[in-house]
């Protein structure tokens, strides 16, 4: 009996793409479990850490709102009220952009880039996940993987 049948209590997969694709959701939802877990000592979420992992990228630069939309992990996320809590935290700083007055320009702040770099310090336990059950060339193998299907990504 495999992992993901002890752990769901299934015995009678379709084939092995829907076992293949069930364990995918189950591992996918167990990690971002232990994202959120991670990051609500830091109080903020997942989807702040992307933006403001983007926004350092761009530092000293400042991001539009479409930017960060288009470069989002979560392509769901609601970014501007993302980042008016971000704002509201002192972690961004928002201003209108000069040259299209409707656009917003996003920028890290100082006390965002402290931020990052505390949680820099310490974000390797979530890599740990996976470098306690794989070899770095399992990794690499499973890295190709993900890539080959990702090839159908709309």
């Amino acid at each position: 009996m495999s992992n993901i049948e002890k752990l769901i209590a299934n015995k009678s997969f379709t084939s092995e793409h829907h076992r293949s694709l069930v364990s995918l959701i189950f591992v996918g939802n167990w990690i971002i479990s232990k994202h959120q877990l991670f990051f609500k000592k830091y109080d903020i979420t997942m989807q702040q850490f992307n933006i403001l992992r983007i926004l350092r990228g761009q530092h000293p630069k400042s991001a539009s709102i479409n930017t960060l939309k288009e470069r989002m992990l979560d392509k769901m996320s609601d970014v501007s009220r993302l980042v008016e809590r971000l704002r509201k935290a002192e972690l961004v700083e928002r201003k209108s952009c000069e040259a299209d007055r409707r656009a917003v320009d996003v920028k890290i702040s100082p006390k965002g880039l402290q931020l990052l770099r505390v949680i820099d310090d310490e974000i390797f336990v979530l890599e740990d996940m996976l470098k306690n059950a794989m070899t770095d060339k399992e990794v690499v193998q499973l890295n190709k993987l993900l890539d080959k299907m990702l090839s159908n990504y709309p």
